[in-house]
């Protein structure tokens, strides 16, 4: 966010003497992707293929911009900007049209982002409510109150960003699944951590979830526009793939939400698998104690029973000391005693 660079945004160009000239004059801020027909190069643009088409106009001197608003203005004024410069240079005017522009409630972009922000940081706060629960419910109680609550939050969150404020186009179930994918994928990942780290694992889910997930999730600041590394974690981490499968679902017909799909699952279903397994690991009894027999294979004695063995009269129960009832004296000495008497 503090400086945004282009780097290699893909742009179609029709006619081969203008892709070279555009690229010799662009450098590597923009990928140019050759195109003989520009049919083709909307119908990629319609597809999130590329995020522009350059042209010549119609008597062959002006150039004429296609470009997607939906693909985040960061993205677009960039491209504009770098275009709007060749051209100037060329002595070219230059006109541009939005092909495939934003929704009228979402004028800069952002209704995505901040819904998907929103569920991340619910399912975000669940799993801690969960983690302060562990010990008063059950691993099956656990994951039942997280994929219920993810469900539900997914839902609902698609119910106000679509039909309620007209401002995410999505289809309803569609974007509710993707929600819930979200919720859930951020309510086992901190659980998970939690779980395996200890006290350090929500801190860590907040700057891997909260904080790096959702600053490089390409809404406020294009993937087009990010360093490398920041491109590779925003497609990694569940914001940064909830967000472009939001913008898939759309705008641009769902062309490519299966790889952010794909990254929602792994990351929901591998937090829940091990937190199976280590909760069951935890949980699993230890291995019984071997018997260990006495020469004469009676039991160990309790610690009042140390000192030796007394048994009562007639019977064998063992005794101790303390409780041994004292014998008798013989007749002959009472008879002895009173003789004397």
């Amino acid at each position: 966010m503090r400086d945004p660079q282009p780097h290699r945004i893909p742009v179609a160009v029709t006619g081969p003497q203008l892709a070279n000239k555009v690229q010799q004059a662009l450098g590597d801020s923009i990928d140019v992707r050759r195109s003989d027909s520009t049919a083709e190069a909307l119908d990629a643009l319609r597809h999130r293929d590329i995020v522009a088409v350059l042209g010549t106009g119609p008597h062959g001197k002006d150039l004429k911009l296609d470009v997607a608003s939906a693909n985040g203005l960061s993205t677009t004024t960039a491209v504009t900007k770098l275009v709007t410069a060749y051209a100037h240079g060329a002595d070219q005017r230059l006109s541009v049209s939005d092909v495939v522009p934003l929704d009228r409630y979402d004028a800069r972009g952002l209704a995505g982002f901040y819904v998907s922000f929103g569920v991340t940081l619910s399912g975000f706060a669940l799993a801690q409510n969960v983690v302060g629960l562990s010990s008063l419910l059950h691993l099956r109680h656990r994951f039942t109150l997280m994929a219920v609550f993810a469900a539900a939050s997914g839902l609902v969150a698609a119910a106000i960003a679509g039909p309620i404020l007209d401002a995410v186009p999505a289809p309803y179930l569609p974007l509710a699944f993707v929600l819930a994918l979200l919720a859930a994928a951020a309510a086992f990942t901190t659980k998970m951590l939690a779980t395996y780290v200890g006290p350090l694992g929500i801190p860590l889910a907040t700057l891997l979830l909260l904080t790096v997930g959702n600053s490089t999730s390409g809404a406020t600041v294009g993937t087009d526009l990010m360093p490398s590394g920041a491109r590779t974690v925003s497609a990694l981490l569940p914001p940064g793939a909830a967000v472009r499968a939001i913008a898939d679902l759309s705008y641009f017909q769902s062309s490519h939400v299966l790889a952010p799909l794909a990254t929602l699952i792994l990351w929901a279903a591998g937090s829940a698998v091990l937190l199976a397994f280590r909760t069951t690991k935890q949980q699993r009894p230890a291995a019984p104690t071997p018997h260990r027999a006495t020469t004469d294979d009676t039991p160990p004695t309790h610690w009042a029973d140390t000192d030796e063995r007394h048994f009562a009269p007639g019977n064998d129960t063992t005794r101790h000391p303390a409780f041994t009832v004292p014998p008798k004296e013989p007749d002959t000495m009472l008879k002895a005693s009173s003789d004397r008497v």
